[in-house]
């Protein structure tokens, strides 16, 4: 009989989400046309998209051309090597990318965490160890007040509750307001930043001798990646590593 009944639930269940199917058809994330399975891209966004797979920098994570088993540096990365000791990314900063970055950012699209966060799974998957602790890159109180949410820290919650690592909102604090960081040449980036962020001394001792994944949307020149790795690495942080959504291709 509980046999016959789990069947007969099952069959509910099952006509219930075809029912809600039919009500509301998968979209695509990017640009809302009507897609085969949730969470997913169009043919047109999908083609738009350059996900970083197969040969990639061990230090931004952008795609190389060619094969290696051993790990490379795209040129931005020999020419400005980075404090950290990896990264990755998902996607370059362009097409569809740069549209799923900015409507995070700016459009309130709290819908795109659970999706873009299993992309971020995969790619971070190379530098992750069982005792990473994960860290979003802060905003300043003045500019969460503005956007009501951190990206960056959706993000970061979202990947570690989906790899089952700890998690810490407020391990970094800015100490006080930059100015945007748009438009700025490397150096300008890199000093606009100078001091700016750093571990919260409440938080520190959770890096004594542990890894560290810090969590960006986006990485251009790598100054705010290399003030954050920095300030961990002086609270004692022993490897840091980095993961974004998107990498712009040629920083200024």
């Amino acid at each position: 009989m509980a046999d016959t009944l789990n069947e007969v639930r099952g069959r509910m269940l099952a006509a219930g989400r075809l029912g809600l199917r039919a009500l509301f058809p998968p979209l695509c994330i990017a640009c809302g046309d009507a897609v085969g399975t949730d969470f997913g891209l169009c043919s047109a966004c999908w083609s738009d998209a350059t996900f970083a797979r197969g040969t990639v920098c061990d230090a931004c994570g952008t795609p190389l051309p060619g094969e290696s088993e051993t790990a490379i540096l795209c040129d931005d990365c020999l020419t400005h090597p980075r404090p950290w000791a990896q990264g990755r990314t998902v996607m370059h900063y362009s097409g569809t990318g740069r549209d799923l970055v900015l409507a995070l950012k700016h459009g309130d699209r709290l819908d795109l965490v659970p999706p873009l966060t299993d992309w971020m799974a995969r790619a971070a998957a190379p530098l992750l160890t069982p005792d990473t602790l994960i860290a979003p890159i802060p905003l300043h109180r003045l500019r969460l007040l503005r956007r009501r949410y951190n990206q960056a820290a959706e993000l970061a919650r979202a990947l570690a509750r989906r790899t089952g690592h700890a998690y810490c909102a407020d391990l970094f604090t800015r100490t006080r307001a930059t100015a945007s960081q748009k438009g700025k040449s490397r150096e300008e980036r890199r000093t606009n930043l100078d001091g700016a962020i750093t571990v919260a001394p409440r938080r520190a001792a959770l890096l004594q001798g542990r890894p560290l994944l810090i969590v960006d949307d986006v990485m251009t020149s790598g100054a705010t990646l290399s003030a954050a790795t920095e300030a961990a690495q002086n609270a004692g942080a022993e490897r840091i590593c980095a993961v974004t959504l998107a990498r712009v291709a040629k920083a200024p």
